[in-house]
């Protein structure tokens, strides 16, 4: 009866009936081939999953084709990630089965302040205004974070890794439906002089399928592929971010010296057991592995004794809960915690049996319309930290990769807005990270965790995750792009999955209900599944809510591969 019920509840969850929603998205392509194995690679991107895919024919490792797949994604999708932007990695070693999680978050300059985006008036500048300020630049890490990774678990030369980005770049590719969708919204992009080649003379975009090049981005592969990531943090390729940087700001804001400061961060993986399996994501500077983890944890311990009727409800409960506890607590980890109270110890805390039982105890009672984060650390630590208030919009990428040995990677990659900061250097498109920083670092003698200073690392929604059985037997790795919504992009399929047993692959195409900071937004289309909602009590925004949740299941050596139709991206599975 038990499971039954949790059956039950994940379809109530994802607003299934009698039959098949009419209105849901259908797969974009027959992907499933239990006949080939064991190498998976799925991505944004079909020219970046195919990238991936040679690299592992050839012999490469996970890690190797997660090199190629980024390269060609810069080129190929530059609305959504890119070189010149930040990753988190979660890479799964096959020989000893520990997990790694690599941090390649940008980095604030040294020259960051609390208030850099407030205009002279004092007052917060607006998104957009503080997107192409200049200042929302950071120090790029996803080339640090593929190189420092590659040392330890590549295969292949590095240098073999990038040619099937520098050709596309040489030779050309045909311009994909979402770059070109995507770019008719941004004039200021279009206008930026490293995008001459994708638009036309008149400044419009190429219509789809047109032949284009970047012959700057080729050269950038080049260079990065003759001397690893020394070549992109000194030299040329860090002289040409900075000069841009400096000249849209009027300021010496980026410096080489930021560059030469950049080091990646080795984090152990945040990890929990839900409903029987172990789920492990990315802990802070991400906000998404504690978050998500929450958000399943809690519907885990009210699921089973609530009537099916509550499940929904549980759902959105559990996620106003715990996006408040991220709004608090969560950021870098050097401004996290307290005294008496490490970051390490908070993050292990916020995802604790213990700390979750008692925020528990408010589901299924509505909890008050301005939910309170709890108390991890005592009731001082709650009052001492001012509630987040990024930014943050949608944009990034996801992709998943198992290689011949079993060893796996989940990278969620970033530029954070579409096209990041509008500005280009040396063909990439440069992030605009730093507006994930909190717009109102601190009020009233309260200073948020994710303010903006010097060297520090924006708050992230990313949630690359990976799957195990209760004894670490891999089951699979998945995440998704789409900004503070991530977390619920990631953590309804994953509940849909571990409660109920629903494919992964079929559960990533059920309606997506989410509940950034509190706003229960339920995906277009699905009008019933919002009316349920409203009959809850809640205000509901119906939203496009295009995810792009790319990843894979294992089951006795089959793979169940995750490509989300709101995109599009694609899946190899073959052998070597």
């Amino acid at each position: 009866m038990k499971h039954s019920r949790l059956w039950w509840a994940a379809c109530l969850l994802a607003a299934c009936s009698n039959g098949e929603d009419a209105n849901r998205p259908e797969p974009a392509a027959e992907v499933r081939d239990e006949a080939e194995l064991p190498f998976v690679v799925v991505t944004a991107n079909p020219m970046a999953t195919e990238a991936g895919a040679e690299v592992l024919r050839r012999g490469g490792s996970a890690l190797d084709a997660a090199v190629a797949v980024q390269s060609v994604l810069g080129l190929v999708e530059p609305q959504s990630s890119g070189l010149a932007g930040g990753a988190f990695l979660l890479f799964y070693d096959a020989s000893n089965g520990e997990v790694t999680a690599f941090d390649g978050r940008e980095r604030a300059p040294l020259s960051t302040f609390p208030e850099v985006f407030y205009t002279e008036e004092g007052e917060p500048m607006g998104f957009y205004e503080a997107v192409t300020s200049g200042f929302s630049v950071g120090v790029p890490g996803a080339v640090a974070m593929l190189d420092t990774a590659h040392r330890k678990h590549g295969r292949l030369e590095w240098q073999e890794l990038f040619g099937e980005a520098e050709r596309l770049a040489t030779e050309g590719f045909p311009v994909p439906q979402r770059m070109h969708d995507t770019m008719l919204r941004f004039r200021d992009f279009r206008a930026e002089p490293g995008a001459a080649g994708y638009v036309t003379e008149d400044g419009e975009p190429k219509p789809i399928g047109t032949m284009v090049t970047n012959p700057a981005y080729a050269e950038t592969l080049q260079r990065i592929a003759e001397g690893g990531a020394a070549a992109f943090y000194t030299g040329p390729i860090a002289e040409a971010i900075i000069a841009r940087v400096n000249e849209k700001t009027g300021a010496e804001t980026l410096t080489l010296q930021d560059f030469a400061d950049y080091r990646v961060e080795e984090r152990e993986a945040v990890c929990a057991i839900v409903f029987e399996r172990k789920i492990c994501s990315m802990p802070p500077p991400s906000s998404g592995g504690v978050t998500m983890l929450q958000i399943a944890k809690l519907y885990e311990a009210k699921a089973g004794a609530m009537p099916v009727e509550d499940s929904l409800l549980a759902y959105i409960e559990a996620s106003r809960l715990a996006y408040a506890d991220r709004g608090r607590y969560l950021g870098d980890p050097t401004a996290m915690g307290t005294e008496s109270l490490s970051a390490e110890d908070l993050t292990a805390t916020l995802v604790s049996d213990r700390y979750l039982e008692g925020r528990g105890q408010l589901l299924g009672s509505a909890p008050a319309e301005d939910v309170q984060p709890g108390e991890p650390g005592g009731a001082l630590m709650r009052e001492g930290f001012l509630q987040d208030s990024s930014y943050e919009l949608p944009s990034t990428s996801h992709f998943s990769i198992m290689d011949t040995d079993g060893n796996i990677v989940s990278m969620t990659t970033t530029i954070e807005f579409p096209f990041g900061s509008q500005m280009m250097a040396a063909g990439m498109v440069l992030n605009n990270q730093l507006t994930d920083f909190s717009r109102v670092p601190s009020e009233n003698g309260r200073v948020a965790v994710n303010a903006p200073g010097p060297g520090k690392t924006p708050m992230s929604s990313m949630t690359p995750a990976l799957l195990f059985e209760a004894d670490g037997t891999p089951l699979g790795a998945i995440g998704s792009p789409g900004g503070p919504a991530i977390i619920g992009y990631v953590a309804k399929p994953l509940i849909d999955f571990l409660a109920a047993g629903v494919p992964l692959s079929e559960a990533a195409l059920r309606p997506h209900v989410v509940v950034p900071r509190g706003t229960v937004v339920v995906e277009e289309g699905h009008s019933e599944l919002a009316d349920e909602v409203r009959a809850l009590g809640y205000e509901v925004r119906e939203s496009s809510l295009a995810s792009g949740l790319y990843g894979f299941t294992i089951s006795e050596d089959v793979i169940d591969p995750v490509v989300d139709p709101r995109r599009e991206g694609s899946v190899v599975v073959g052998e070597e």
